[in-house]
């Protein structure tokens, strides 16, 4: 039988995969969408690598391609463990990039294949331990912390959810536990399975626990859909890793970035190191929109190592990590791009208390 925590992991990855169905990547969930790289296997999606197949839950590929490079597919992971994910999890993310990436071999006579650039981004609810942050960053894998008190309302979610899903999975003697049905069923709900891929073959068994389980995830998606507005976008600094931004009303955001897709912000940081959050807003006018952030912990402690440095140490981060962030947003007939530019002034505290 599914553990809590895995649960809480699948429901974690479905909920990201529609909080960020508008940021530039489309879904992929199929082994038709790509059967040269792709293999479907029981009803999992696997990719192709030099030595070996690896499953994968959520794969996006980036609905552009940055210039002087491959196309951009995504591995998204997400872990929902009672703490801090641990280096493991991170080694076995690099060892799956560094296998599909090196899935190239060129023959006299050969048909020539697409290649791709893959990616890896890891999410956990409740952080990462200082060795996997310090391994993440040597090779270039991107960890997104969802600990902060804007995910709260997620987690909680999917707490609910996965302790309801769990009790009716040993109340049915469900074993094992119909993963990619449930995928399925919530893809379908949200909106983010894609267009003109086939639906699944129809899986009749368990019918008394699908029949429960399906109340249970109905909720999970009216729960989501209630924060529609809370939207999360990518951000992508000059800097080793990417930005979960929240948006507090995300047709403020957009309203704002279309009319400025280049525009001057600040930035605010609240708390001390892994509690720290910030907020980013227009220069021009700060009532405009607000986005939440976190950095990852290391940086933040690394902040408030030294209390006489702290202030230093801010406006360090901000120039040099900060200094310019990307969003990119897709809709149905193309993709934007909205640069946020940091412009250093002058360095003094939020009328909140932050830095």
């Amino acid at each position: 039988m599914a553990k809590r925590s895995t649960l809480r992991g699948y429901l974690l990855e479905e909920a990201l995969a529609w909080l960020l169905r508008h940021s530039g990547y489309r879904l992929i969930v199929d082994y038709r969408q790509d059967d040269a790289e792709l293999i479907g296997s029981g009803g999992a999606l696997r990719v192709r690598g030099r030595g070996a197949l690896h499953q994968v839950d959520v794969l996006g590929e980036f609905a552009f391609t940055p210039a002087f490079s491959l196309p951009v597919r995504l591995f998204l992971e997400a872990k929902h463990y009672s703490t801090p994910c641990e280096l493991e999890v991170v080694r076995n993310a690099h060892g799956v990039l560094h296998d599909v990436n090196e899935n190239f071999m060129s023959h006299a006579g050969t048909r020539p294949r697409r290649r791709y650039q893959y990616t890896y981004a890891l999410f956990s609810a409740n952080g990462f331990t200082q060795s996997a942050q310090q391994y993440a960053l040597a090779h270039q894998i991107s960890l997104v912390d969802l600990s902060g008190e804007s995910f709260t309302w997620l987690r909680n979610a999917i707490r609910i959810a996965a302790a309801s899903l769990y009790s009716a999975q040993n109340a049915h003697a469900v074993v094992p536990f119909p993963v990619t049905w449930m995928r399925k069923v919530l893809r379908e709900a949200l909106g983010t399975w894609p267009t003109g891929v086939p639906p699944l073959p129809v899986d009749t068994s368990a019918e008394q626990f699908k029949a429960a389980a399906s109340v249970i995830l109905a909720k999970f998606v009216d729960t989501l859909e209630q924060h529609a507005a809370a939207e999360l976008l990518l951000g992508f600094p000059a800097a080793p890793f990417i930005l979960p931004l929240v948006a507090e009303d995300q047709e403020q955001f957009l309203s704002y970035a279309e009319q400025c897709p280049d525009h001057a912000v600040r930035l605010r940081r609240s708390g001390q190191a892994a509690t720290a959050e910030w907020t980013l807003s227009p220069r021009e006018d700060e009532d405009a929109y607000r986005l939440a952030f976190k950095l990852p912990e290391h940086i933040e402690v690394w902040i408030s190592g030294i209390e006489e440095k702290e202030r230093q140490r801010i406006l360090d981060i901000k120039q040099q990590f900060l200094s310019s962030i990307t969003i990119y947003r897709m809709n149905p007939s193309s993709v934007r791009a909205y640069r946020l530019s940091y412009e250093p002034g002058e360095l003094r505290p939020s009328p909140d208390g932050g830095q």
